[in-house]
């Protein structure tokens, strides 16, 4: 049995590696999205264009003004001239927000009375824009401290130091792309098991397979083991441009993100044989495929935080492998995750795997019969 396992997992990966499209769809799709999605998958909010209508005459709003000019957040600044064309811009989307400063601003500052400032936003970009509005509040507060340590007015002695844990500099990607090691590990793992059977299928050697002396499990083994292997390769590749590439800090157990890994890639490669044993095709595999990935990545708390759904959708999460590795991934790259923690997290993917596998197995041995 052990031979027969052995040349079966050889020739599984031979076919995969032979295999231009197959070889192609392993190196470049996974390298192309880490790079994209590390840059282009980012909440940080830059080069916003903002529209500013200021009425007032004053050194004081000439300073404000010049405070927006010398933030990096806002790239390009458009003058305004008359409170009508502040729904003009903003509706044909040349800036997300308009700063309107009335004409008696300079006056109050100095009356020490409040002076209002406006802020029309565009709401159809709600995120984006309250994150602008967060920057624009510390622009203002900023100002209003400078100007009355300057005009020795007293001002409320409650001040706020912020201080960020596991990412001190709120660098995105260090959220990213570990969220990214699980992602694309998942995508290739899944494809691969999804498209064994198929392929076999569609080159007509299935046949060749039914009538060899392997039994239905020692095939089901022998499409599992290739996909662990090139799933824990593509895995390694990513967690290593994770660390030399971009630099992000790795302080935890190597040992436990691979036992994670392993336990998480096995319950990928249930769906994905399921998936392999329903498709007559390649086509219909890679379709399935993505028909699981989709629910499972926005399920997965990686867009939006998990805590933020309803009730019966946070329940619906619980199956998904990825919900767990992702939480297991960033807390051992940012935080040096405790190995209570991390087993908390492996044994709900252990479940799920015997489920995923034992399911896929059963089911291949019936349609095999």
């Amino acid at each position: 049995m052990y031979s027969r396992l052995v040349a079966l997992v050889i020739k599984e990966l031979l076919a995969v590696w032979r295999d231009k499209k197959s070889r192609a769809m392993l190196i470049v799709p996974p390298l192309l999205q880490l790079l994209i999605f590390s840059f282009a998958g980012t909440l940080d909010v830059k080069n916003v264009p903002v529209g500013i209508l200021n009425r007032d005459s004053g050194a004081e709003s000439f300073e404000l003004v010049q405070r927006f000019h010398g933030s990096p957040t806002f790239s390009k600044i458009i003058y305004l001239h008359t409170i009508q064309e502040i729904a003009s811009v903003i509706d044909n989307q040349k800036v997300l927000m308009v700063l309107h400063i009335d004409e008696q601003f300079s006056r109050n500052l100095r009356a020490n009375k409040v002076a209002d400032v406006q802020l029309i936003l565009d709401g159809r970009k709600s995120n984006t824009t309250q994150i602008v509005q967060g920057y624009v509040a510390t622009i203002i507060d900023q100002f209003n401290r400078d100007f009355a340590a300057r005009v020795n007015i007293p001002q409320q002695q409650t001040e706020i130091f912020p201080r960020n844990w596991f990412n001190p500099n709120l660098l995105y990607y260090w959220f990213n792309v570990p969220n990214l090691s699980g992602i694309l590990t998942m995508l290739i793992g899944l494809t691969i098991t999804a498209l064994s059977v198929a392929r076999e299928r569609e080159l007509g050697t299935f046949e060749q397979l039914l009538v060899s002396p392997l039994t239905p499990v020692e095939i089901l083994i022998g499409k599992t083991i290739p996909a662990l292997i090139i799933g824990l390769i593509e895995g390694t590749v990513i967690v290593c441009a994770a660390i030399f590439v971009f630099q992000i800090p790795f302080i935890g157990s190597f040992f436990l993100l691979y036992l994670s890994m392993f336990v998480f890639i096995s319950s990928i490669v249930g769906v994905g044989l399921f998936i392999s044993s329903l498709s007559m095709n390649q086509q219909q595999a890679i379709l399935g495929s993505f028909i699981f990935m989709t629910p499972a990545v926005t399920l997965s708390g990686y867009a939006t935080p998990i805590e933020n759904m309803p009730v019966w959708l946070q329940k619906v999460t619980l199956v998904n492998p990825l919900r767990y590795y992702l939480v297991i991934a960033k807390g051992l790259f940012l935080k040096d995750m405790s190995a209570k923690i991390v087993f908390d997290n492996v044994w709900p993917m252990a479940i799920i795997a015997c489920f995923t596998l034992t399911g896929a197995s059963s089911f291949f041995r019936r349609r095999l019969g």
